[in-house]
């Protein structure tokens, strides 16, 4: 009696040319070239397509899926305790669910164009599958624990610094990390004056520059803050004010 193991069993050749040609194209959009082609093509293999090809031993993308979500949640906890030494625990923890959750999920992969490249059964696709955002979200995250597999952490950090943390950077999660505003909140409670940002330097070429920020309170400084754009610079001049303030609170200044 023969024991198969469940795993990476699909192989590429199974699969029609125009398939394998249209992963070639997305390899070549991605700018990433897979050593293991069958992991690449286990990321977007849903179950139901696996449930009609029940002879040809496909391996669906829920073990990836489960391998990605750990992978890219340790990667973006990495970029944000270095990008944001200023942020309490409690801040960082709010600011990456808020970006390692289905809605940001199906952005990215939208971005990406993932749903194009998905294998669904035919039931499936029916039914809109290739639009549902928790099947887009669980690719993507599939998607990154093959590459991971494939070619390590160094690589799916790459990959992120070109499709997640330049919207960081550039504020697309200003919502929950809105320090401009809980500073004004901070002042404004304890009636200590007017605030006012300035940009006192900007540093590189147009392509990579980089902004220096101030916040000043009735004219003190009360924080420095540096960001790639002019609304980053100011976010953490005033996440730096808050920082100062509450340690002026503690002191009893």
């Amino acid at each position: 009696m023969t024991i198969r193991k469940k795993g990476n069993n699909q192989k590429s050749g199974v699969f029609p040319e125009k398939v394998r040609e249209s992963f070639e194209q997305l390899q070549s959009e991605l700018d990433v070239l897979f050593n293991n082609k069958n992991l690449l093509y286990q990321a977007f293999t849903h179950s139901s397509y696996v449930n009609e090809h029940r002879r040809k031993l496909f391996t669906d993308n829920e073990r990836l899926e489960f391998l990605g979500d750990a992978v890219l949640e340790l990667s973006v906890s990495k970029f944000l305790f270095e990008k944001y030494p200023q942020m309490s625990e409690g801040e960082l923890t709010k600011l990456r669910a808020s970006i390692v959750c289905e809605p940001s999920l199906v952005i990215f992969a939208n971005e990406l164009e993932f749903g194009r490249y998905v294998l669904l059964g035919k039931g499936e696709e029916l039914t809109g599958g290739r639009e549902r955002p928790a099947l887009l979200a669980d690719v993507f995250e599939s998607f990154v624990g093959a590459l991971y597999l494939d070619q390590g952490l160094e690589r799916v950090v790459a990959f992120l610094e070109k499709v997640v943390f330049p919207k960081v950077e550039l504020g697309a999660f200003s919502h929950v990390m809105d320090f401009k505003s809980q500073l004004q909140e901070m002042v404004q409670q304890s009636n200590n004056g007017i605030l006012h940002y300035e940009i006192v330097d900007e540093k590189g070429p147009a392509h990579n520059r980089t902004f220096v920020s101030r916040v000043l309170l009735n004219e003190q400084e009360l924080g420095v803050g540096r960001g790639k754009s002019k609304k980053e610079a100011e976010q953490q001049a005033a996440q730096s004010a808050m920082q100062t303030l509450k340690q002026q609170a503690q002191k009893g200044e």
